[in-house]
């Protein structure tokens, strides 16, 4: 018997949603097709998550035709699920405080040269990485600011397993977690980063099939190891290609990229959007 899939799809309500968005909403509302579909917003974003964003992005996926279950998970009511994940890294000694300000990471890989390279840029030179317990200690007392590191080659030696994942249209990875670096996992203001918070909400929510844009592909090796670390199921994946503009620039909020307000506002059916949609994704490759 096949299993019921449980899909997602997870907007920011940072930006109005745009063509891209409805794409990958309907890609996850037909992935779970005689399972369960749902909605969760990413806020943890304090100082950009605003409610009318929020309840544009209802109004949007409910024109579109799409039906979801309730209540729907929002990130900012559930920062005890990130503390607790946190405090398990935390007893596994994979997590570390970093001190160093962003010009302070750009000024030690200026001098180091030739620093190696992630899917976000240099990666993080581990400045911090063999700071002394006393001295960290110290700092911390003082009221500097830091955020927490997860301490990769550290967490791989904890694993036991072979770290592989499935991607339903490309096949079966093995996880290459340092492909980010020390990533911050929370910082003193936000008690999650999105590598963290998404893999716990993934897991909180039973999520079976991830749908996402094929641009996250290499943050799931990373995810994939935060997994093992705090004992998670695995889910599967399947990430899509992105629709992108006439110049081949993938779309963003902060373009006003073909915002599904502004379409409605034109005139346009949720018929005609989705007919816009599969004509870009004629023209993307699709694993």
């Amino acid at each position: 018997m096949t299993k019921a899939e449980v899909t997602r799809f997870a907007p920011s309500p940072t930006g109005w949603l745009h063509l891209g968005h409805a794409y990958a909403a309907l890609f996850a509302h037909e992935q779970a097709a005689g399972g369960r579909f749902l909605i969760r917003l990413e806020d943890i974003d304090g100082t950009r998550a605003r409610a009318e964003y929020e309840a544009a992005i209802f109004e949007d996926l409910a024109w579109l035709g799409l039906e979801w279950e309730q209540p729907v998970r929002k990130q900012s009511e559930h920062f005890e699920d990130y503390r607790v994940a946190l405090t398990k890294l935390e007893g596994l000694g994979v997590l570390y405080p970093c001190f160093c300000t962003r010009r302070e990471i750009q000024e030690e890989i200026a001098r180091a040269g030739n620093a190696p390279q992630g899917p976000d840029g240099p990666l993080y030179p581990g400045t911090c990485r063999s700071r002394s317990a006393e001295e960290r200690a110290q700092r911390m007392a003082a009221g500097e600011q830091y955020a927490l590191r997860l301490d990769v080659a550290k967490a791989m030696g904890l694993v036991n397993e072979d770290l592989e994942w499935t991607d339903r249209g490309r096949g079966v990875f093995q996880a290459q977690p340092g492909v980010f670096g020390d990533v911050v996992l929370a910082r003193k203001d936000t008690p999650a980063s999105y590598h963290l918070a998404v893999v716990v909400d993934d897991a909180l929510q039973g999520i079976t099939l991830v749908t996402r844009g094929e641009d996250l592909l290499e943050a799931t090796h990373l995810h994939r190891l935060l997994q093992a670390l705090l004992g998670l199921p695995v889910p599967e994946w399947r990430h899509h290609g992105l629709i992108v503009d006439e110049n081949g620039k993938r779309l963003a909020k902060r373009d006003d990229a073909r915002s599904l307000r502004s379409l409605r506002a034109e005139g346009w059916t949720p018929e005609q959007v989705r007919n816009m949609i599969k004509i870009q994704i004629d023209h993307v490759k699709l694993p």
